[in-house]
């Protein structure tokens, strides 16, 4: 007679102590002054993930002509978007930092930080230090993958860790494009303002990134064209900024029933006169009435936070440039700020990261 197989369960490790959740946005001045500003921009673009030259041009060009030439300029339009609570990105999260811990219980902390400004990346991890974690996720808050943005927060985080004697396990998420709850977060509200109003066209604009940057991602040097290549995601450019910004329209798209020929891919906020990922939002908004589009219904899913590039720069200023060239009717889709269904998605992320 044969010995019985044993049958062993998985192995699983012993938590001992909490799992330290960090959630990093990328960061606000700390007030809509001047010098605040001027703080923020210099700490932001000095990053050389962001203005990828080397440091002495980059000092020259940050120090010497973008920060001081442009804070005044920012800070007006920040002051345009600050509230009683401040910075709308801070305030946000902060209350998804507190949601979010009441989800996951007391098994976990919870901790929000900014890559630039406060509250800082150094101090939610000197934190975490102390604290005998069994280890840490760290969700860098943006839906797509970028060197600019989470290939940034990935590089700081182990430039901290570095000289720690003991190094918990970490672990990232690298993106959440395709998280279910977070297109059904943003269709959610879409469908609120499709039910009242039949839109002529629809937009989604991402925020855009020097075309020299996506080129350096393509590690076959050879996948990327910069062109219909992203209306396919695959494995060989999953990484690539542009074609995951197209991947995150077709799952919307998809939710929400648009049909072909009515909506566009498009990216914003470009800096500088080097070519940005195309096509250029604002080129794309002067051309649509006449074309007959007179209503449009606005995205920008690079957020998941309302900020200045969702509140002012979509909401505002190119709702103006559409009116201007003969629009009727602009709509911006809020982000997710911290409805319910983003508060699912995160806790997916962090148990499944």
């Amino acid at each position: 007679m044969e010995a019985p197989v044993l049958q062993t369960p998985p192995f699983q490790k012993k938590a001992v102590g909490k799992t330290g959740v960090l959630l990093v946005n990328l960061g606000t001045p700390d007030s809509p002054s001047v010098p605040d500003v001027r703080k923020y921009l210099r700490e932001f673009l000095m990053d050389g993930r962001v203005i990828d030259i080397p440091l002495i041009p980059r000092s020259l060009l940050v120090n010497g002509f973008i920060a001081p030439f442009r804070s005044p300029k920012s800070a007006k339009i920040y002051k345009q978007l600050w509230t009683d609570t401040g910075s709308p990105l801070k305030y946000y999260g902060h209350v998804v930092e507190q949601e979010l811990q009441k989800e996951l219980g007391d098994t976990y902390t919870v901790k929000l930080a900014m890559r630039y400004q406060s509250p800082t990346l150094e101090a939610g991890l000197r934190e975490f230090q102390q604290m005998g974690l069994t280890d840490i996720v760290i969700i860098p808050l943006f839906p797509q993958y970028a060197s600019a943005s989470t290939g940034s927060v990935y590089q700081k985080v182990m430039e901290i860790v570095k000289p720690w004697e003991v190094i918990p396990a970490i672990r990232f998420v690298n993106r959440f494009l395709e998280h279910p709850k977070f297109i059904e977060g943003f269709a959610q509200t879409a469908r609120k303002y499709m039910a009242t109003y039949d839109f002529d066209y629809f937009l989604f604009s991402y925020h855009g990134l020097p075309e020299s940057q996506i080129r350096k991602g393509d590690v076959t040097k050879s996948v990327c064209q910069l062109g219909d290549c992203c209306r396919s995601y695959h494995a060989m450019n999953q990484h690539c900024y542009r074609a995951q910004c197209f991947e995150t329209t077709r799952l919307l798209v998809e939710a929400l029933g648009i049909p072909e020929g009515k909506y566009i891919t498009s990216f914003q906020s470009r800096l500088g006169k080097d070519p940005w990922i195309k096509p250029y939002t604002d080129e794309v908004i002067k051309e649509l009435p006449a074309k007959g589009i007179k209503s449009v219904l606005a995205f920008s899913p690079a957020f998941v936070a309302d900020c200045l590039e969702t509140t002012i720069e979509v909401g505002v200023e190119y709702k103006e440039l559409f009116e201007q060239a003969g629009g009727k009717h602009w709509q911006l889709v809020e982000s997710l700020n911290d409805s319910p269904i983003w508060i699912e998605a995160l806790v997916d992320l962090v148990k499944t990261a």
